[in-house]
């Protein structure tokens, strides 16, 4: 990317909802309805639906339902591996979206929706009805995917896709990682959320081995023939880990054509479909992914484990007057990440204010950036903005976004200090 569209992303495209809003150089009409609108699910794509509903219709009725009282962000927690960052830093509460947007918060999970009678039943068994309902539920995981693993397991083999205690475990075993060790990272196909993600964590674990085990390995076992950013990874495992040579710390191996099936737990060694065996000291296995369990048991997801939806308004295509958004939804060629859900809940958030107000919706537009560090202080990014096709379906704009186009020390040095601005940024707009 270079650095003038750099500068002009980072001043304008996560400060202003108005990159979203083609056609529209002024706020949107502020609406007068006063309908209600729950959203399920707390995330980046939940909080700024609420956010933005808000600051687009000030006399809705909008309810907030999530069970926890903190949000702890995946952004951001694959620094724990190089003891850069700590969970608390990562963890946000919601007493903004109360106190300044007056969002109305339930402490509490959704354990049914009825969509024939527009009513969500809570766990503690009350139910509430709706208008219209947006649905931000994350992911789910598939644990019988690979033949001797489970969620059970998951504390013995962690997978840390989602930051929390698993984050925590990990890190734990990354540091009582034998001298001589193998970490062995396997990541799932696509899709599942944060595409980059495997391979900055192999980056971070590679970080801090390198300063107090250089003589231990990770070992990336992937099902896929080529992976996000791959070539900018490469060139920067080759400037500081040694990638290539014979000491290399970290090492990827394509296991297209004879993936991962199963799991010998008792041997801490994953098995192939022809029957190659890996032992890790550390296994991190993370499972492929659907749309979240809520999602799921409502009967908003299709045969791929993920929910179709109208792009334009993130409405279902399975159930009216329900919105998909973020991690769970199909949006593709859109990836699965925070930056993704903020873009979309606001989309969605505006269809909604002009559908309410009975005004036309400009025509949509959405972003996604990835930033993925590959030291402490070098980082590397992606950037695309994507638009209707004229067959009404996504597809990314053709001037838009790009890569890195720069390796040297000092533009990666740059990058990372991007990379804090624009978490700041993301958080700020969604939850503040």
């Amino acid at each position: 990317m270079s650095e003038l569209s750099r500068r002009q992303f980072l001043k304008s495209g996560l400060a202003s909802s108005l990159l979203l809003f083609n056609g529209c150089s002024l706020w949107p009409q502020r609406s007068t309805a006063k309908a209600h609108v729950i959203i399920v699910g707390g995330g980046f794509g939940g909080a700024t639906a609420a956010k933005y509903l808000r600051l687009f219709s000030p006399n809705l009725k909008i309810t907030l339902i999530e069970p926890k009282s903190r949000y702890l962000a995946c952004p951001g927690s694959n620094g724990v591996f190089a003891g850069i960052t700590s969970l608390e830093q990562l963890s946000t509460d919601y007493q903004h979206l109360r106190q300044r947007h007056r969002i109305n918060l339930i402490s509490d999970s959704v354990s049914s929706i009825k969509p024939q009678q527009r009513q969500v039943e809570l766990s503690g068994g009350n139910r509430l009805s709706y208008d219209r309902l947006i649905l931000s539920p994350g992911i789910a995981f598939r644990w019988d995917t690979i033949d001797g693993y489970s969620q059970s397991l998951s504390e013995q083999f962690p997978h840390a896709w989602q930051a929390g205690q698993q984050t925590l475990l990990l890190n734990d075993q990354l540091q009582n990682l034998p001298d001589n060790g193998t970490v062995l990272i396997c990541p799932p196909a696509d899709p599942y959320r944060c595409p980059p993600g495997p391979y900055e964590r192999a980056s971070l674990m590679a970080y801090w081995l390198k300063r107090h085990k250089p003589r231990a390995k990770i070992l990336i076992l992937d099902p896929k023939r080529s992976f996000s950013k791959q070539a900018l990874f490469e060139s920067g495992w080759k400037q500081h880990y040694g990638y290539g040579t014979a000491n290399s710390l970290i090492e990827w191996h394509s296991l297209a054509d004879n993936p991962i099936v199963a799991l010998d737990a008792a041997g801490k060694t994953v098995i192939t479909a022809f029957g190659d065996r890996c032992r890790g000291d550390v296994i991190n296995l993370i499972p492929p992914q659907t749309a979240g369990s809520i999602a799921l048991d409502s009967g908003l997801a299709d045969q791929s484990g993920w929910c179709p939806v109208n792009p334009i308004s993130s409405e279902s295509s399975i159930s009216r007057f329900i919105h998909v958004i973020g991690d769970a939804a199909y949006f593709n060629p859109i990836p699965k990440s925070a930056f993704a859900a903020n873009s979309e809940a606001k989309m969605c958030a505006l269809a909604l204010s002009c559908l309410f107000n009975e005004t036309e919706l400009p025509s949509p537009s959405w972003i996604n950036t990835c930033y993925s560090l590959i030291t402490a202080d070098q980082a590397i990014s992606v950037s695309h903005s994507y638009r209707l096709s004229e067959a009404r379906s996504l597809a990314k704009a053709q001037i838009s976004g790009g890569v890195s186009s720069k390796t040297d020390h000092e533009s990666l040095t740059l990058e990372a200090g991007y990379a804090q601005a624009a978490y700041r940024q993301l958080l700020e707009d969604s939850f503040y």
